[in-house]
């Protein structure tokens, strides 16, 4: 049987791919940087929504775990601290993160909805504080430079001589341009994984009502723990290539408004999809680097430094992406991937024209809507001659 869909959408995928693959050969590293920056921002924003949008727990402490990550990776691979390999510093860091999210766990799994919210907002505030006294592991208010990270000799960083490939010299954006497809491609498919299995019905039971997973042999409290955890490694894996990305890791960086944008990503995305979390990421990410380079195009938008009282660029994207929230609440709950997910469905229903030529939709009187149900005509109300094809199957009294 012949897959219904139009070829584009069956080719989707593949097509991307290769798309995204190829994307380093054709950009200037201005938008392989937003590229790198929107796939870490995917990554922990994934994170997010399984924790959030699947199993139903506010969380605003994102940027605790990333900055986990993150300065976990710069002090076991840089010095001072113990100069392990990079790649295993990497591992190591993920592995904190959620070791940091398993210690806080017990309250993830008993405390929810706001009350969860407020008691991870205290991990923002704790962290930023150890973050500028601890100056032998963070560097304070400075911070410290990101050691790059290096697999099998290969260096994804700028490196003597440089690299050329099809004539194109692959700097450091280029390298890690497929180093952070690679993450992100693993974030994607596991998180698939987990929706689409146990874990994830598991997880909806308990968002959608406690007491009737519970009354199915669901263990809530293990469940949710274990969500958080397995977010907060999310979150270290994606504060990991961030510091990658950036090359210095500062404490102002991971706030309570880096957070906020993490939410912001998953409500306009679609709370609960992996799609939708990714496309939130990148509309959130990316529009104040557009903003901050085009701001002497724009209107109303004044360029970075200018001062007098305007409008900056990240104010104005804030301003732009808050504005987004409240229309996807009031017009599209389920976000972008719900609107996806219609306009898929809508192209799916496109009528065939499978007769002769000159009996297709658009030849005679007739006419049928799309959206009209089989056996009924589109403007008369009336059925055609074929009254076995036509009518349809009534009930036998």
């Amino acid at each position: 049987m012949s897959d219904p869909r139009p070829l584009l959408l069956r080719r989707g995928p593949l097509l991307t791919a290769l798309l995204l693959c190829a994307l380093p050969f054709y950009l200037d590293a201005f938008w392989l940087r937003i590229g790198l920056f929107s796939m870490a921002a995917a990554i922990g924003a994934v994170g997010l929504g399984l924790l959030s949008g699947t199993a139903g727990q506010l969380s605003l402490g994102h940027a605790f775990f990333l900055a986990v990550g993150a300065y976990g990776y710069v002090w076991l691979a840089g010095e001072p601290g113990p100069g392990l390999p990079p790649a295993v510093a990497a591992v190591l860091a993920v592995l904190l993160a959620g070791a940091a999210g398993g210690l806080f766990s017990p309250v993830a799994g008993r405390v929810k909805g706001i009350y969860l919210g407020v008691a991870t907002l205290a991990l923002v505030f704790l962290g930023h504080h150890v973050l500028l006294t601890a100056d032998s592991v963070t560097g304070g208010f400075n911070g410290r430079s990101v050691p790059p990270l290096e697999l099998g000799g290969f260096t994804f960083a700028e490196s003597d001589p440089g690299l050329t490939v099809l004539g194109v010299p692959f700097g450091a954006e280029e390298r890690l341009w497929y180093l952070g497809l690679a993450l992100f491609a693993v974030t994607w498919f596991t998180a698939r994984g987990l929706l689409r299995g146990r874990p994830g019905r598991a997880l909806a039971a308990v968002r959608d009502s406690e007491t009737a997973a519970a009354v199915m042999g669901v263990h809530v409290a293990r469940y949710r723990s274990a969500a958080f955890v397995v977010s907060s490694m999310y979150a270290g894996l994606a504060g990991v290539l961030l510091a990658l990305s950036f090359r210095r890791v500062v404490p102002d960086y991971f706030s309570l408004a880096l957070s906020v944008d993490y939410l912001a990503m998953i409500v306009i995305g679609g709370l609960g999809s992996v799609a939708g979390a990714t496309a939130g990421a990148v509309f959130v990410t990316a529009l104040p680097l557009l903003m901050t380079r085009y701001a002497d195009q724009l209107p109303l938008v004044a360029t970075p430094g200018s001062g007098g009282g305007s409008i900056g660029p990240t104010e104005a994207s804030r301003y732009l992406y808050g504005a987004a929230i409240v229309v996807i609440l009031l017009y599209a709950p389920d976000g972008l991937h719900g609107l996806a997910r219609r306009l898929r469905a809508r192209l799916r229903r496109r009528p065939t024209v499978t007769g002769p030529p000159g009996t297709g939709p658009s030849s005679g009187p007739d006419r049928t809507d799309p959206d009209t149900p089989s056996g009924t005509t589109g403007t008369t109300g009336t059925t055609g001659t074929d009254d076995t094809s036509a009518r349809a199957k009534e009930h036998t009294p």
